[in-house]
């Protein structure tokens, strides 16, 4: 991969089951979910693509825009929709790039720079690294990349919690240690002198060790 976490996220057109869109622009101050598929039709990709549907009320209410890709047609994307409502009760309501001339696969450094020729002849182990989860900031920066293998489906239940964490600490000088989710204790971060901590935290903190200060979550 060569997108690497605080870089701005390549911007691209591409035309979706939505209609064409600019990325920038269709983020706008959003966040973003980009997630990718290797080829439609695929089982594992069709458990993702209804799980997501099903879970979008929850990055809806986070401010999180998601979309969809794979390097088949978008005519397939629908043929493909019907398929993923029947037998997962919920057919994908973001958009799914066509990305047919394997543009937006090159920009993210999914496939080689290489890459050509027609994607209907292509199998899905010949796209095996488009199987890529991208959390994009307001800011258009890269905050978050996951690269999953085709046999394992992806953990979004996972992604919200990193994104719930992305979020608080973005408004706040903390970080979340492992296993972190919403409620729980956070850590100050240690950009932050005591003595500004204190300001932040006038009741003090828990530390075990000097360099690990544990408060309650913000807000």
């Amino acid at each position: 991969m060569n997108i690497q976490l605080g870089a701005t996220a390549p911007d691209f057109e591409a035309d979706t089951t939505e209609g064409r869109i600019r990325f920038h622009d269709w983020i706008g101050d959003s966040w973003a979910v980009l997630f990718s598929h290797p080829k439609d039709f695929t089982p594992v990709c069709t458990t993702e693509l209804g799980y997501m549907a099903k879970i979008k009320p929850e990055f809806d209410r986070r401010n999180v825009r998601i979309i969809g890709l794979s390097v088949d047609p978008i005519d397939r994307h629908a043929e493909w929709a019907s398929d993923i409502a029947e037998t997962q009760g919920h057919a994908p309501n973001y958009p799914m790039i066509g990305d047919i001339d394997f543009n937006v696969s090159k920009l993210y450094g999914m496939l080689p720079a290489s890459t050509s020729g027609n994607p209907l002849e292509r199998t899905p182990a010949d796209n095996q690294t488009v199987r890529t989860v991208f959390v994009i900031g307001p800011d258009k920066k890269v905050k978050l990349v996951l690269l999953y293998p085709m046999t394992t489906g992806r953990n979004f239940d996972e992604v919200l919690r990193v994104i719930d964490s992305l979020q608080l600490t973005a408004r706040h000088r903390v970080a979340t240690p492992a296993n972190w989710r919403p409620g729980d204790d956070v850590i100050i971060a240690g950009s932050v002198s005591d003595e500004e901590a204190r300001k932040t935290y006038p009741e003090g903190w828990q530390a075990p060790r000097p360099y690990l200060r544990i408060v309650p979550q913000p807000e």
